[in-house]
């Protein structure tokens, strides 16, 4: 192994029993396709497949940390929660934290256009090298560093605002493969600097839900949390 992939694994927290899995993790597919010497990548291999891999055990690591963390919330909270931490740019975060850029196989081209700073190049490597990490050593050595690399990811998570009825609606109906949420306005009443407004929302399947409000938002958000509660109490369907 190279002294840079020797540092590199001081970063990760393990050692490698096979090396070469950390140097095809490294290898962006500009060079892939050189002969495999010592501990360099196997030839016509990148990180293109570990990153695939890597994607997959990252969001099973976070879905089982937000549980812990988070044990009594709804799924769809836990959802926006987990967007947040497997999104590009906090991979890129990650890989930058941990001196990635520094280690990567590049071509001159890819070298001399920036490659090294690349939050593509990077949040994909990033990926690699957690893949690598579960196939050279099981899921404990990738959850260990994923939960130390990610700490202050998983708290600014923390602090996400709660999601609004309107937002959630919408979720929900796209992942029931439903069209979106239509809304109309029923009735509006009142003083034009006291109005008040009556808004049905229907989505497909579901009877209207009416919510009020003294702002069309705050009327539509009700209307939207009033159908979430009537689709939980429903058989049809996902709860939301």
């Amino acid at each position: 192994m190279t002294a840079g992939l020797a540092v590199l694994e001081t970063a990760l927290g393990h050692a490698f029993a096979d090396s070469g899995l950390l140097a095809e993790a490294v290898t962006h597919p500009s060079v892939a396709g050189v002969a495999r010497t010592g501990s360099g990548p196997k030839p016509g291999l990148a990180y293109e497949r570990l990153e695939f891999l890597g994607d997959r055990v990252l969001g099973l690591i976070v879905a089982e940390w937000l549980l812990e963390r988070f044990p009594g919330e709804r799924e769809g909270e836990l959802a926006r929660r987990h967007t947040v931490m497997v999104k590009r740019e906090t991979l890129a975060e990650v890989a930058r934290a941990i001196g990635l850029g520094d280690h990567l196989r590049l071509s001159p081209g890819e070298r001399d256009g920036g490659g090294r700073v690349n939050r593509t190049i990077l949040g994909d490597a990033c990926e690699a090298v957690i893949g690598a990490l579960y196939l050279d050593g099981g899921l404990e050595p990738a959850r260990a560093f994923v939960r130390r690399a990610w700490a202050g990811h998983l708290d600014g998570a923390a602090r996400l605002p709660a999601q609004d009825g309107k937002t959630r609606l919408q979720e929900w109906a796209q992942g029931q493969g439903k069209p979106l949420p239509v809304y109309e306005i029923i009735r509006r009443s009142g003083p034009a600097h006291e109005p008040e407004f009556e808004i049905s929302v229907i989505v497909a399947g579901f009877p209207p839900a009416h919510g009020i409000g003294r702002t069309r938002r705050s009327a539509e958000t009700e209307a939207a949390l009033t159908l979430l509660r009537q689709a939980e109490d429903s058989n049809e369907g996902t709860k939301p």
